[in-house]
């Protein structure tokens, strides 16, 4: 039992930490979302107009709309414009932790429609692994789990492939300059950082932006105060 009690006692004293975990959800999601929404709309790319400004790239309409190489929904000037200040603004309110709760639910969904329209023909890895013996689909396949012995093969012949491309780039010269800034990878576009994304959001929406490092915690103080007094 002093063991269970110790395991009981640690817990609850950890919970004086329990605001990290939010802050560090927030720093890392806000530059994702910011400058993402910044680079859809109009002011990016330095618009004649106001209203340029404002709007969605026609660039990011037209890849809105168009059904053979884009997302093909409807709507596509409104769902690009509300998708651009979703995220932009979001990430803003993300950063100073202002209606955390509230603003975790649309950028949520524009995960999902990202990981749904987008990344998730392209399996569950965002940069194809490798090395099979490192690849987290190897634990799937001991479960037997379907996908993941594709997986593994599709690693082997992506690892194939790139060490030909640096076997051709060795040959011809310029390595110590190309690989100057990191080796090259094989994009595999699939759906991980965007759950990874979602699955941090839908925490933020649980339990809020934290205490002491959130806009949102210092206005419920001076609100909760004034309400009972």
């Amino acid at each position: 039992m002093t063991l269970i009690h110790f395991y009981q006692s640690a817990i609850k004293k950890s919970q004086v930490l329990s605001w990290i975990p939010s802050l560090l959800f927030r720093l890392i999601l806000a530059p994702v979302m910011i400058i993402a929404g910044y680079s859809k709309l109009g002011f990016s790319e330095n618009p004649e107009t106001f209203l340029q400004a404002i709007t969605a790239l026609p660039s990011i309409v037209s890849w809105f709309g168009n059904a053979e190489w884009g997302l093909g929904l409807p709507f596509p000037s409104l769902l690009a414009f509300l998708a651009a200040w979703t995220e932009f603004l979001g990430g803003w309110l993300l950063l100073i932790g202002l209606f955390t709760r509230v603003i975790s639910i649309p950028l949520a969904f524009t995960m999902v429609v990202a990981m749904s329209t987008v990344h998730w023909s392209h399996g569950w890895f965002s940069v194809t692994p490798t090395n099979t013996e490192a690849s987290a689909a190897r634990v799937l396949d001991w479960l037997s789990i379907p996908g993941a012995q594709a997986s593994l093969e599709n690693s082997k012949q992506a690892a194939e492939r790139l060490s030909k491309m640096r076997d051709i780039l060795e040959e011809h010269g310029y390595t110590e300059y190309l690989y100057e800034t990191g080796k090259p990878v094989i994009l595999n576009n699939g759906i991980e950082f965007g759950f990874i994304y979602f699955a941090m959001l839908l925490s933020l929406i649980v339990v809020g932006g934290g205490k002491f490092v959130s806009a949102d915690y210092w206005l419920a103080r001076r609100f909760l105060v004034n309400l009972q007094s």
